[in-house]
């Protein structure tokens, strides 16, 4: 596919059909992906490949925390998991939230399911002193979780960006035998698309892009 169409045509699949996805087509996503940029170069990027059924079903239930505080926060009108306000939902509601079928059964029914984790000491966090959720040490991390999504689509499959387990990270390492130093980064389905679509709604350039100051001229 041209670059720019696989751009432009890679969305989050969360519905997948029953078609598997071979060790040979995940291998070559992986072959390819692996060029993203990381700090330094340093590619502290650790995968693991799961396709064992009982260990989905364990990652499925670590969603379940995160996803009913997700869920909770949006019926109260809430950006969900924000970093700038506490929730409004008390505990207790949050707890009797119901867990949409949607946050669990991709990681269920897709042909692999892709655990992606960073070795925390070879990132240049250089945000860590700031009062504020660090974001930098992503920049290590998540060109190649994009990476891996474009090059799925160029093989005519297609997944998601799920960070719900990420929420019990700790269990999340003990499952998988992860090292402490490693933060779980993200678990991507992967699997053949229900549908494919092939247009995608976006901002468009000027409503988020200024020239020379966050309340400069729209870029245009």
């Amino acid at each position: 596919m041209d670059l720019y169409d696989v751009m432009r045509t890679t969305p989050a699949v969360r519905e997948f059909t029953d078609e598997p996805l071979p060790d040979e087509t995940l291998r070559r996503i992986l072959d390819n992906a692996r060029f993203a940029p990381s700090g330094g170069n340093r590619q502290g990027v650790r995968i693991v490949v799961v396709r064992d059924q009982q260990t989905r079903e364990r990652l499925a239930e670590l969603n379940k925390p995160a996803v009913r505080r997700y869920v909770a926060q949006i019926k109260a009108g809430q950006s969900p998991w924000n970093s700038l306000e506490p929730p409004i939902p008390t505990p207790e509601e949050i707890e009797a939230t119901d867990v949409p079928e949607q946050f669990t059964k991709p990681v269920l029914t897709a042909g692999a399911v892709l655990v992606v984790c960073v070795d925390l000491g070879v990132i240049a966090s250089t945000d860590q002193l700031l009062d504020r959720v660090g974001v930098i040490s992503g920049a290590s991390v998540y060109p190649m979780v994009w990476n891996i999504l474009l090059a799925a689509r160029n093989e005519g499959f297609g997944g998601t960006i799920t960070t719900m387990a990420a929420a019990e990270e700790p269990a999340v390492r003990g499952l998988l035998g992860i090292p402490d130093e490693y933060a779980v980064a993200a678990v991507l389905p992967i699997g053949q698309p229900v549908k494919q679509l092939t247009k995608l709604r976006r901002n468009e350039v000027e409503e988020f892009v200024t020239r020379e100051r966050f309340d400069g001229q729209p870029f245009s």
